[in-house]
């Protein structure tokens, strides 16, 4: 082997593998991959097969996770490395024109029509610069976003590319204190860039009338002026989780959380019974934040108090479905209330071993959630023998690749496997009882584990009485889109309307605009129709008088998914749109089944194809057959998530499909092949057949 290990990087290698039980080294692939990548800058194939040897696998079993995980390189990247998030509501925002700028002032070229296209890492000729497409960022809230190396960059509009690039080259890190919308780096942590001033709730302000003096060089959100700080909660919001979010003079050490009552809920905890914890959940009707919204108490109940296999806690913190940028902003901005929510949880569940699975595109929170870590266990709440309860437990961070599909629990088990993240069939691998390593393993959203310690606080019925019957508690909605005030929002479940988030809170379309559709759970919700009106039980309800519930949305047609409510008003093309998402589940299809592997992608090149002038008139009814054969037909929920776009999209807005399939249908061909003439010219000449050959069957007239 020519390439030499330094000590001290086998060193921290060796601490990673620690991270596993000793029969499982393969779980640390990935921090592994992480770690060779940050010292050498890519995965070379002796690299690939030098971990392979550490970990006592074949060279094969690292290569499936370089190709399989797209944070992960094979060739080196530019010195700065710069990646623009293109899903929707960065691209509304402007994101496409933005990496357009920065291609052509970095002189990099990325290929006819470069688009969305993620790979290969487009370099600069002097090597200083690499350009890419990623998805979601997690900070659609401030969009447009980017990553400069391991640094998020928000509000980064196209007219700022030059200032943005400026920055860097000169390694200015301009760091100010957080708005309450602006980054979501720690509050002592966040990066100005360009023109439009500085993130958050507060209108900015042209260039012209702005004072930069008063933002440059500020270092903590404490010498940011009175005008720019957070403001108080919204008087329809119910802060609880995000008490300490954006608020002043509150840090992330855990000295000031205990000045805050931190770990207050889990001595009180340890006091109680397993059984008694476990019950004041279920009483308090808690559902999962994350999606599904499976009632938590019942997942937990699936562990048996006599279990004799190791029980393990996953954290979800792989915050990944675009419109959804709430996790992030608990990890960097209250760790320790998600730490404590935990530890509860591990007394309870009598689990000794804990994970966070936190994005990749995480890095800094990932430090952040470390450092916490250390601070408690410092402070006894994490350990040997914690509060002298003879209980013992550890927690472990464990980063993932820029895979969505590790947001799904049981492909999320199989990547800490070490594996590619292909979800696997249930039944029988319910994580409850086959999960991580084969045993029962409990997996969790950072919001659901947050609310734990709030019910241990106030007791499960009372908690029970926030929101509504099945739809407890607050829950944090995410707004993003064609509002004025994009941001996060704290709110009672079901006490507040669809049209009191967008018109009161996120204060209504821009000027001179109106909300034309709404997608109210994240990408994968269906998308509603500003104006429509539902059945809703006994009584009919208009659009804006939708409660934001589980049930309500569902009843409506959608779903309350993961929170990410994504706004589109008038001016938006309803075909773009579902492009744009389609890309992203096409990019996104773990490849394990058939349908959702090739149906994403044929959705996709269909709306390009729409896109590009070349829509024939029945390319709506293939579109909804192709996604009607992905629902259901999948291993996991992925498969209804890249479906359920295609399915509502046209339901809704049929003429808008219509209109851009206006073509006569041509020769026979599979139904998501682009041919240059289907685009460039008017119709394409057919011939009869001489007998049915059976297109018809495949949605095209049986002519050549």
């Amino acid at each position: 082997m020519t390439t030499k290990v330094p000590a001290t990087l086998e060193r921290q290698m060796d601490e990673a593998i620690s991270h596993y039980p000793p029969d499982q080294k393969r779980s640390a692939s990935l921090p592994l991959l992480h770690l060779w990548q940050e010292h050498f800058g890519f995965i070379s194939d002796e690299g690939g097969t030098w971990i392979a040897a550490k970990l006592g696998l074949e060279p094969i079993n690292i290569l499936e996770l370089v190709t399989f995980y797209p944070m992960f390189r094979q060739a080196p990247a530019g010195r700065k490395q710069i990646r623009v998030c293109r899903t929707l509501s960065c691209a509304m925002a402007g994101a496409y024109p933005l990496m357009k700028n920065l291609a052509r002032l970095t002189k990099i070229d990325r290929g006819e029509g470069g688009g969305g296209m993620h790979s290969p890492v487009a370099v600069s000729p002097d090597g200083e610069f690499s350009i890419e497409f990623v998805e979601c960022l997690a900070s659609c809230g401030t969009a447009p976003v980017c990553m400069l190396d391991d640094e998020l960059h928000e509000n980064v509009t196209p007219e700022s590319a030059p200032d943005f690039l400026t920055r860097s080259q000169k390694n200015l890190s301009s760091r100010v204190g957080e708005a309450r919308r602006g980054t979501s780096q720690v509050t002592r942590d966040v990066h100005l860039v360009g023109t439009p001033g500085v993130a958050g709730e507060v209108p900015l302000r042209p260039a012209a009338d702005r004072d930069d003096s008063v933002i440059d060089g500020l270092a903590s959100f404490q010498q940011l002026p009175e005008s720019i700080r957070s403001l108080p909660p919204h008087p329809l919001e119910h802060r609880m989780i995000f008490k300490n979010i954006g608020r002043e003079g509150y840090t992330t050490d855990i000295d000031c959380y205990l000045q805050n009552g931190g770990y207050e809920q889990l001595r009180a905890a340890v006091r109680m019974t397993r059984t008694e914890i476990v019950n004041e959940v279920k009483t308090s009707g808690l559902r999962g934040r994350g999606g599904a919204g499976f009632p938590c108490g019942v997942k937990w109940s699936f562990i048996r108090p006599d279990e004799t296999k190791p029980v393990y806690l996953i954290c979800n913190a792989d915050e990944s479905e675009p419109g959804t940028f709430k996790d992030r902003y608990i990890i960097h901005q209250d760790p320790h209330q998600l730490l404590e929510g935990m530890l509860i949880s591990c007394f309870a569940l009598n689990v000794h071993t804990a994970y966070i699975y936190i994005r990749g595109e995480f890095p800094e929170g990932a430090k952040i959630l470390g450092h916490a870590i250390e601070e408690a266990r410092a402070k006894n709440f994490l350990g040997r023998n914690i509060l002298g309860t003879g209980f013992d437990v550890e927690f472990y961070i464990h980063r993932g690749a820029g895979a969505y599909i590790c947001g799904e629990e049981t492909g999320l088990i199989e990547s800490l496997e070490g594996k590619r993240a292909y979800p696997r069939i249930k039944p029988p691998y319910f994580p409850a009882v086959l999960g991580l390593y084969m045993c029962p393993t409990i997996v969790n959203n950072v919001e659901t584990l947050c609310h734990v310690k709030h019910i241990i606080a106030m007791g499960g019925a009372d908690y029970a009485r926030i929101g509504r019957p099945n739809n407890t508690g607050t829950r944090i909605v995410c707004v993003s889109g064609d509002v004025v005030r994009p941001g996060y929002f704290e709110i009672e479940v079901g006490a507040v309307t669809m049209g009191q988030v967008l018109h009161e809170l996120a204060g209504g379309a821009k000027p001179g605009r109106k909300i034309k559709a709404v997608i109210p759970g994240g990408s994968s919700a269906k998308v509603l129709r500003a104006g429509d009106t539902f059945k809703l039980k006994d009584r009919e309800i208009s659009f804006d008088d939708i409660p934001m519930d589980f049930d309500s949305l569902a009843a409506v047609g959608s779903m309350a998914g993961s929170g990410g409510v994504i706004v589109m008003d008038d001016s938006r093309d309803m075909v773009w749109t579902l492009n744009n998402i389609n890309e992203f589940y096409a990019h996104e299809s773990c490849g394990q089944c058939t349908p959702c592997r090739e149906g994403s992608l044929w959705m996709k090149k269909i709306t390009d194809r729409m896109l590009s002038g070349g829509g024939v008139t029945q390319d709506p009814a293939t579109l909804k057959n192709v996604a009607d054969n992905i629902a259901g037909r999948t291993i996991c929920a992925f498969g209804e998530a890249c479906a359920w776009p295609t399915q509502s999209f046209l339901e809704k807005f049929p003429d808008e499909f219509a209109g851009r399939a206006q073509k006569p249908v041509p020769p026979p061909r599979p139904p998501e092949y682009t041919s240059e003439e289907l685009i460039t010219e008017p119709e394409i000449p057919t011939a009869p057949l001489a007998n049915d050959a059976g297109w018809e069957k495949a949605g095209a007239p049986g002519t050549v």
